[in-house]
């Protein structure tokens, strides 16, 4: 099982939007693909149609063997099973560092999935702290949406300054440009000037579109309803640059 997470540590930059499409995309394409709410406020799992939260909350979850794959849960969608957020995750920084391996409590819990999924994703919270650290340690590839300002790219060199810190591997971030509005010079100039582009970008840039923030309404991914619109393109073109990272990432090692 491959896992791929979306994370940024600035919000409102298109990254739950990423995760639910990709997700969809990857189970479309024939992948076991499971997606893990891990923000408390539950966007993927509302665009997935799931608001119950979990059965067992966060500390009952970390405690109870094999209690992960007892959450998971079918979506409307062929080929997408989903772990739904829950408000009792903000204390996982808390139960985390009760543990033994503060740093390896998800790769722990994720364990009875690996058989049971070819791709597991997380959408992840914006912050730095101990379920950050998991998630890097765990994830074989990290997708960081940018928006092309910067201030994105800020939050980026945070991120990857971060990571050196902790001794995590930075070569597994691969950003790529989100919300992009070619009406807005900042934006046309970053995407043309690739001396000022960010480490192992991705090619694919995913637009400013309002037919994204139809995904909420409608409570479907984009690739659904609208898999021929400009966005719904950009997402299914990402899946794929994604899928040949995750081919050649850590999990491809360790077969």
């Amino acid at each position: 099982m491959r896992t791929l997470a979306f994370y940024n540590l600035k919000g409102g930059v298109g990254k739950t939007a990423a995760a639910v499409n990709v997700a969809c995309c990857a189970a479309r394409d024939g992948q076991a693909t499971c997606l893990w709410d891990l923000d408390p406020q539950g966007a993927a799992s509302w665009y997935l149609r799931d608001t119950a939260g979990l059965e067992l909350k966060a500390k009952k979850l970390l405690k109870e063997k094999n209690a992960l794959d007892s959450q998971v849960r079918p979506t409307a969608f062929p080929g997408l099973d989903l772990i739904p957020a829950d408000t009792t995750y903000r204390h996982l920084d808390l139960l985390f560092e009760q543990s033994d391996a503060p740093r390896e409590v998800l790769a722990k819990l994720v364990k009875p999935l690996t058989d049971r999924y070819d791709l597991l994703v997380l959408d992840c919270p914006p912050s730095f702290s101990r379920l950050s650290e998991n998630i890097f340690a765990l994830a074989d590839t990290v997708a960081v949406p940018l928006i092309p300002t910067p201030l994105s790219m800020r939050a980026l060199a945070q991120v990857s300054e971060f990571l050196a810190r902790k001794d995590l591997d930075r070569g597994q971030l691969l950003p790529f440009f989100s919300m992009v509005d070619r009406r807005r010079q900042l934006h046309r100039q970053w995407l043309t000037s690739p001396t000022e582009a960010p480490p192992n970008l991705l090619k694919t840039h995913v637009p400013y579109a309002s037919i994204v923030e139809q995904m909420g309404q409608r409570q479907s991914p984009l690739v659904q309803f609208a898999p021929h619109s400009p966005a719904g393109q950009a997402y299914q073109s990402l899946w794929e640059e994604l899928r040949q990272a995750l081919g050649s990432g850590r999990s491809a090692e360790r077969r």
